[in-house]
């Protein structure tokens, strides 16, 4: 087909010559009054010039195209080799500036670590050479205090010594001269024997005396050497003793023995009832024992009349407890009953039974859930006395407890009142018939800057002050606390409201000429004109 269009030439070149016979489409020639139809008239056509040459063109284009198609697949770029070097060497630059950066950024973190440990090593060895110079100049100080101690407990023997020399010189004389004149000689023979320290020879005693002396000095022995355990018996340090060796102690300390500490311990209960010989016990604390029982209590009651402290916080004691203690401790003066929660409202009642409990200085109510209203007012009738009251993680307490118990308790001065969230402002209103001293409240959100309001007049003297997490109190409340004159503690930790202001007008009241603890954590609005304010002071 190629030679036959080299031969004749692009002129007689049909569109349909490339096609095999059998599949020529059959169309019909038209004529030349068709073709007028369709195209026009003559001068409207299409030139044979005009249409060699666009089909000269075409062919022409077409040859082109498909020439340099068949040129770059058959014939190899001569350059074809730099290129493909160039696109390697950009490749490997590519590759190694990845693997510059991953190393880079491996070396920085290995860095940055090893500096953090290099801090923190320094800062440790800080701490420890700042703890051994402590410890250093502590042991120096200690000894040059026994040192001087030492001194000083010579001259006062050397001292002594010397005075009772005299004293005998003096009385030998005045004794001499009551009964007889002596000589000059004799006189100064008896001053120099008077210098000499008078011995006395035991040996010279009786058998019955010597071994009288003997029992008396193995007594002031035993009692120099366990004088601190003849006091007090802690038995909570060790919680593995045998229930026989606590008897035998107890026993044998019976009548010395003025407090004793079973915190923690899983004693049974016929070793708990050997306290009842401690005749002269003060102090007993049976905190956390889970093995007392009433029955045990009852004994411990009946045998150890004279306590004046009494923790049974955390234990199973039930009404018949509450029962013994106004019958049997009437000088007891602090009572812990926290987080038992087996008394009831009844309980309570049994203290204003015979005596009561009106000696009761320190009472501890801390977790007994049980106690309601009715049981605030048992108290506050038997209990009159109340100095100290701590009523913490209680979340139902509220207003009306706090009322009815304040009512027939005037003596209150200290209130701790810590996770109590129900307190509201009317129990502040209550407990200002009450002179007191010292008030501890945390996460309180009902207590505002109206409890404040009237302090200096309602609260005069108090000098404690501690409201922790109580979201409600701004900038007015150390207003109002700015005039206690008397204010030494005040902790208002994570009260999120409090501003510079706040604590400008406080510092310019006569409250903190005295003040000498003042904690504000978490106070988030305080800023550098509080700290310059504070370093003032």
């Amino acid at each position: 087909m190629i030679k036959i269009i080299i031969k004749n030439g692009l002129e007689n070149l049909l569109w349909d010559m490339c096609i095999d016979p059998a599949l020529k489409p059959r169309l019909r020639r038209l004529s030349e009054t068709y073709l007028e139809q369709l195209f026009g008239l003559d001068d409207q056509l299409v030139t044979p010039e005009l249409m060699v040459k666009a089909c000269t063109f075409y062919t022409g284009h077409l040859v082109k195209s498909h020439f340099g198609g068949w040129k770059e697949v058959a014939i190899p770029r001569a350059n074809q080799e730099a290129i493909m070097a160039e696109k390697m060497n950009r490749a490997i630059e590519h590759y190694n500036s990845r693997c510059l950066k991953s190393f880079f950024i491996h070396w920085f973190s290995y860095v940055k670590t090893t500096r953090e440990r290099l801090v923190v090593s320094l800062l440790r060895l800080r701490e420890m050479f700042y703890t051994q110079r402590q410890k250093l100049i502590l042991a120096i100080w200690k000894e040059k205090a026994r040192q001087r101690s030492k001194s000083r407990e010579d001259d006062l023997i050397s001292k002594h010594e010397l005075q009772l020399r005299k004293w005998k010189y003096k009385l030998l004389k005045s004794k001499a001269v009551e009964e007889k004149p002596i000589s000059p000689e004799q006189s100064a023979s008896e001053a120099a024997l008077s210098a000499v320290p008078v011995e006395f020879e035991i040996a010279a005693l009786p058998d019955r005396a010597i071994l009288l002396v003997g029992r008396a000095l193995l007594m002031w022995a035993g009692l120099a050497i366990c004088g601190e355990l003849a006091v007090r018996i802690d038995f909570s340090t060790s919680k593995n003793i045998a229930d026989k060796c606590v008897v035998t102690t107890l026993q044998k300390w019976r009548l010395t023995v003025l407090r004793l500490n079973f915190q923690g311990c899983h004693f049974r209960t016929k070793t708990l009832k050997a306290v009842s010989h401690c005749k002269n016990l003060q102090e007993l604390n049976l905190s956390d024992c889970q093995s007392l029982t009433d029955e045990s209590m009852r004994h411990i009651s009946e045998g150890c009349p004279g306590v004046l402290y009494l923790n049974l916080s955390n234990t199973a004691i039930t009404n018949r407890t509450m029962r013994l203690l106004p019958r049997y401790f009437h000088n007891l003066q602090n009572l812990s009953l926290a987080y038992c929660r087996k008394f009831t409202d009844k309980g309570l009642q049994y203290l204003n039974l015979g005596d009561g409990c009106h000696k009761l200085i320190y009472l501890d109510l801390s977790g007994c859930t049980q106690i309601s209203v009715q049981g605030f007012r048992n108290i506050a009738n038997s209990c009159t006395g109340i100095m100290h009251l701590t009523i913490n993680d209680m979340p139902t307490l509220t207003d009306n407890c706090v009322k009815v118990l304040v009512e027939k308790c005037p003596h209150i001065s200290t209130v701790v009142f810590l996770g109590s969230p129900h307190i509201s402002d009317r129990a502040f209103k209550a407990l200002s018939s009450c002179n007191l001293k010292k008030i501890r409240f945390e996460g309180n959100k009902r207590i505002t800057d109206a409890c404040f309001k009237y302090i200096d007049k309602n609260y005069p003297g108090i000098n404690h002050i501690y409201m922790v997490d109580c979201k409600a109190l701004t900038d007015s409340s150390l207003k109002s606390l700015s005039v206690l004159k008397q204010l030494a503690v005040l902790n208002l930790t994570n009260c999120v409201r409090i501003s510079d202001t706040g604590l400008r007008q406080f510092l310019d009241g006569p409250a903190s000429m005295r003040l000498r603890e003042l904690n504000l954590t978490n106070c988030t609005l305080l800023g550098d004109t509080s700290i310059v304010r504070l370093s003032e002071r």
